[in-house]
């Protein structure tokens, strides 16, 4: 029981630096997307090394041309308690490389959650994009191409890569400031704090049971070293019939 307490304060100290960066990348200023990203170094369909743990969630800027031909629509996604899509473009830069920008989330056509959506169209010529690092996702089902777009669940960026003609970086960007300017039909994804706190409870959860253990034990070695020294020795039954009747 200690050491799972033990491990929830690691985990509680993990999402705990987790939130301080995110909360640091708010107001912090822009770094260059090379200084904070390593540039992928293989070919077509590979991708750069992830971020280092302090890197992610920090701001960063690149400048580079939209892939019109690769738009990317993850599905299922969550934005005031609405379900639609993010959309997501590949940045090609100068070295022939690309980093995936989140440009922002669009609610589906009329028809259901997953009706292809209407995306406002890419600016054309050179980008200019301020945005947060965010680590690849896992899971997923895979990628497919409908209607000339890409579609995903999960925004797992090696996955992606394997769709695509250059070598992609190890991480993705949430959009925070573009020029020219992001189109106003996308709302902003959130950034979502962790729950440290929960972590936390359960550390104290698990070493009030490790304490409550070490009482009860001492509690039932205490009544037993008694019974054995005859301190407790259990009462004589009392007989009832040999006491005199009440009287009248």
């Amino acid at each position: 029981m200690v050491l799972l307490g033990n491990w929830q304060l690691d985990r509680y100290r993990e999402r705990t630096a987790v939130n301080e960066r995110i909360d640091a990348g708010t107001a912090g200023t822009p770094a260059p997307l090379r200084s904070t990203l390593p540039a992928p170094t293989g070919g077509a369909g590979t991708v750069g090394a992830a971020p280092a743990a302090q890197a992610e969630w920090s701001r960063v800027t690149a400048t580079g041309r939209y892939d019109a031909t690769n738009v990317i629509l993850v599905r299922g996604r969550t934005v005031e308690s609405r379900v639609g899509f993010e959309v997501l473009v590949p940045l090609v830069l100068d070295d022939g490389t690309a980093v995936l920008v989140d440009r922002g989330w669009v609610p589906p056509a009329p028809g259901g959650a997953l009706a292809m959506p209407e995306v406002p169209a890419l600016p054309t010529g050179q980008v200019t994009v301020v945005g947060r690092v965010h680590p690849t996702e896992s899971g997923g089902n895979g990628v497919d191409r409908r209607d000339g777009r890409l579609e995903t669940r999960r925004v797992t960026v090696d996955k992606l890569a394997r769709e695509l003609p250059y070598p992609l970086h190890g991480a993705y960007l949430l959009l925070d400031e573009q020029t020219p300017a992001n189109d106003p039909a996308f709302r902003a994804v959130p950034i979502g704090h962790t729950n440290n706190w929960q972590n936390f409870g359960y550390v104290v959860q698990w070493w009030l049971f490790a304490a409550m253990t070490l009482f009860g034990y001492g509690w039932v070695a205490r009544r037993e070293a008694r019974r054995a020294a005859g301190l407790d020795a259990p009462k004589p039954p009392v007989d009832r019939a040999a006491e005199p009747a009440a009287s009248a």
